[in-house]
């Protein structure tokens, strides 16, 4: 069994996604307004979009959950599962653990799909198609690492319906901090009591490395 990433089946897949994924740079999607756009609208405009976690944010997430080892992990934003490889790969590498994953496309959850197929490790993840705050409230806990990586108005409302499930001590990982559709979220987990020890972490559009300690929680 890979006990590094660059030695799992995963690498050359996720050469060939953000290979794919750099030129989303040259697209365009001028009929989009995303301040009144749905969500399902947004994800039906961009299907073809990759919107990746950065490399160097996948071997972050790798490592995270080399080192925590959870047994449940939640993901809120699959797209075309750049992330979804790299946290798939950390649960097969630790032996045991499993990815539930919710994507609103259809063509990215079947896109999804078939690179994880192609990895070979399918059989760790669960794709969850459909509204992340219907399919993630049937996610039994307790869930060990979370990672936000969805539309960006939505990650605190899907972080406070996964709260009660959350173990103490669990991971909860934001990306793309640096969008300004962020601000609510971070000013949530930065907040002295609401129950999270929170970091920045300067990757390319940022993260936020949070931990759950519902000690320090102002009921």
């Amino acid at each position: 069994m890979p006990t590094t990433l660059t030695q799992s089946p995963a690498a050359a897949v996720l050469d060939r996604l953000f290979t794919a994924a750099w030129q989303d740079d040259l697209r365009d999607h001028p009929g989009l307004d995303f301040d009144t756009a749905t969500a399902q609208e947004r994800a039906d405009a961009l299907h073809d979009v990759y919107m990746p976690v950065s490399p160097r944010g996948g071997e972050l997430l790798y490592s995270l959950v080399r080192t925590s080892r959870p047994r449940t992990v939640v993901e809120f934003g699959t797209s075309y599962g750049i992330s979804t490889l790299y946290l798939a790969a950390a649960v097969t590498d630790n032996g045991f653990g499993h990815v539930h994953t919710t994507e609103l496309s259809a063509a990215k959850v079947a896109a999804a799909g078939a690179n994880l197929a192609e990895a070979g490790l399918a059989g760790v993840v669960t794709i969850l198609p459909g509204d992340a705050l219907r399919t993630l409230a049937g996610v039994p806990g307790p869930v060990d690492l979370v990672l936000l990586d969805g539309w960006k108005d939505l990650c605190l409302p899907v972080l406070r319906l996964l709260e009660p499930r959350l173990r103490p001590g669990a991971l909860v990982v934001a990306d793309d901090t640096t969008f300004p559709g962020m601000a609510g979220y971070l000013a949530y987990v930065r907040a002295p009591g609401n129950g999270y020890v929170s970091v920045d972490f300067p990757v390319d559009d940022g993260m936020e490395l949070s931990c759950w300690s519902p000690a320090t929680a102002i009921q």
